[in-house]
């Protein structure tokens, strides 16, 4: 059966020092609130180019808390481009990544910010 969490989320990007070249790595952290109440860590690396509006960026953050009830956590896999202003983001949950009472996930998750805040939209399904 096919379920939708929303909710509101905080983050914190931090720049790392390893960053090479054009290419630049960040840590995620993360609170989501609503009917996902959870923290998240993750590692971001994403390439500017000269075009103005045009990056590129994947990132794999681990999910732990309450979702709708049920504690556990999962992984999160993020593919985003950006072509001249144009945005594509995909974001999904990694295939077994599941643990405690949300073995089994899958799904995908919508990111919108709104004047500066930021909103998700998690569409998923769990077994049973």
């Amino acid at each position: 059966m096919q379920r939708q969490a929303k909710g509101a989320f905080d983050v914190k990007m931090a720049p790392q020092a390893d960053n090479i070249a054009d290419v630049g790595r960040m840590t995620l952290d993360k609170t989501f609130h609503g009917d996902l109440e959870a923290t998240s860590i993750g590692q971001m690396v994403a390439v500017r180019t000269p075009t103005d509006g045009s990056a590129g960026y994947v990132a794999m953050e681990r999910v732990t808390g309450t979702l709708d009830g049920r504690n556990g956590s999962f992984a999160l896999q993020h593919f985003g481009t950006m072509n001249r202003g144009k945005q594509h983001l995909r974001i999904e949950i990694v295939p077994d990544s599941g643990t405690g009472e949300l073995t089994g996930i899958s799904g995908t998750m919508d990111i919108i910010i709104e004047q500066g805040a930021h909103f998700y939209v998690l569409d998923y399904a769990l077994p049973g």
